[in-house]
Parts: structure tokens; C-alpha cells; sequence
């Protein structure tokens, strides 16, 4: 095999490249034209070359979906190149810190539910009902009038709240405001980790040996987050209460003949 040859198996991984450019583009559902355009920018790399023919892997795979979700967030082609490394250097890396920030906390297999389950156990029978849970990610329209639950955890709260005779809408109206602040707290951990860690270590070049240490310090500070995120808000939650009853208490009296 030809040192070009090597070259091209080294990039590709040389395990599970299997897929030609077009079978590629299939599973991306990104077309020939951007993949190679993408490689000649030097963010997607070389095929394993066999027989004339360029085959891709997972990793190829992985590269491509990578830069998908940065293009649907707004990143421009030339932000990307900058921010996974000149020819696409630390992009394999930035795929392992991406995968150590958006890992799950705890594994939750979606559940999968028809209309009819949902009105049984939700009593939803309202489209706009339906249509705002869609909107908050708390159901997946599959077509065919079935629907996929990506936290069956929050399908389980939803039937508690029923039984307690409160309003799914008006308990939905209370996850879009909970959803709007959950922003706010995750916006805040996510600067303090770009502030506090990332930006030290690209503008020191993103040393070798940094990249252990940067993955690491996201996977200890997410649970830290979640920590921190759930001690204040028990004691909001504790000081909320307190007001809102000391409240109906004052008013009640101010009521009494």
C-alpha cells in the first residue's frame, strides 16, 4: 500500500469504513456536493481509499453531524473551522467534549404513546394542548397519531398533576416559564465554564495535554450544576411557599369580621 494510501486509512480510522460518498450522504441526509465541500475545507477527513473508491466510517459520520448541529445553532462554515481547529485538527476532540456536555444524566428510554393513550391518561384530547407540548419537547409527533415521550419521567409528573385536579394547560403554562428560566440557569454554567476554563485553554493554543483535563472538568461540573441548581431552588422554593401562604393568612384575617 502506497504512502498516500496509509495516509488516507490513518485519517479515516481504518475500522468500520464502509460507506461510499453517496451512501454517506444518505445516512447525513446531507448531499455529495457539501460533504466533499466540507473535506476540501479540511473539516471532514480523507476517505480509506480501496480500489479507486473513497469508503467512510462512524467517525466521518459523527464529523458531519457535528457540523449539522452548529450550522442549525448559527454557526457560519468559517466559525466552525475556528472553533473545531485549522483542517479540522481538534474536531475529534471537540466531538468527545460536545458528547461529555450533552451526555444524559441518568439513562431514560423514550416512550413511545398513541392519541388515544394520551387521552386516557392525560385527557388531552385538545390539538393546541398537543401542539404546545410538541413546543416544549415534551412530545415527539411520529405521524400516525403517535407520539414519542423523551422523558417519560415528566409523562408520569403529568398524570400526578391531573390527579390533583390541576389544569394540564395551566401546568404547562408553568413548564414554559420553567423552561424559560432552566435557560437562564444553564446559560449561566455554560459562561462560567467558556470564562473559566475554555477561554484559558484556546488562548494558551489547546495544549495536548489540556484536553483530558477540559473534558474532565465538564463532566464534574454538569452534576455540580445540577446540584447547585437544585439546592437554590429548594430554598426559593421553601421561601415561595412561605410567602404565598403568609399571604392567603394576612388576607384571610384582614377578611374576618
Amino acid at each position: 500500500m502506497g504512502k498516500r494510501s496509509e495516509r488516507a486509512r490513518g485519517a479515516a480510522g481504518g475500522r468500520g469504513a464502509e460507506l461510499t460518498v453517496e451512501q454517506l450522504a444518505h445516512e447525513t441526509g446531507m448531499s455529495v456536493r457539501n460533504i466533499r465541500n466540507h473535506q476540501s475545507r479540511g473539516l471532514l477527513p480523507p476517505p480509506e481509499v480501496r480500489g479507486r473508491v473513497g469508503y467512510y466510517g462512524p467517525q466521518h459520520v459523527a464529523r458531519l453531524r457535528l457540523i449539522q448541529e452548529l450550522q442549525a445553532e448559527g454557526f457560519k462554515l468559517s466559525a466552525i473551522e475556528r472553533l473545531i481547529g485549522e483542517h479540522g485538527a481538534d474536531a475529534d476532540r471537540f466531538v468527545g467534549l460536545r458528547q461529555a456536555i450533552t451526555a444524559p444524566f441518568a439513562a431514560e428510554t423514550p416512550e413511545v404513546v398513541d392519541r388515544e393513550e394520551l387521552r386516557e391518561r392525560l385527557g388531552v384530547e385538545d390539538d393546541e394542548l398537543i401542539a404546545r407540548a410538541q413546543k416544549l419537547g415534551l412530545l415527539v409527533d411520529l405521524g400516525d397519531e403517535r407520539f414519542e415521550a423523551p422523558s417519560p419521567a415528566l409523562l408520569r409528573a403529568a398524570e400526578e398533576v391531573q390527579r390533583l385536579g390541576i389544569d394540564l394547560g395551566a401546568a404547562l403554562t408553568a413548564i414554559e416559564k420553567l423552561n424559560r428560566n432552566a435557560h437562564a440557569a444553564a446559560r449561566a454554567f455554560v459562561d462560567l465554564f467558556v470564562d473559566e476554563l475554555w477561554r484559558p485553554f484556546d488562548e494558551a493554543g489547546r495544549p495536548e495535554d489540556g484536553w483530558a483535563e477540559i473534558t474532565s472538568a465538564v463532566e464534574r461540573l454538569r452534576p455540580l450544576a445540577l446540584e447547585a441548581l437544585n439546592a437554590t431552588f429548594r430554598l426559593i422554593l421553601t421561601a415561595e411557599v412561605e410567602q404565598a401562604f403568609g399571604e392567603v393568612l394576612e388576607r384571610k384575617n384582614e377578611e374576618a369580621p
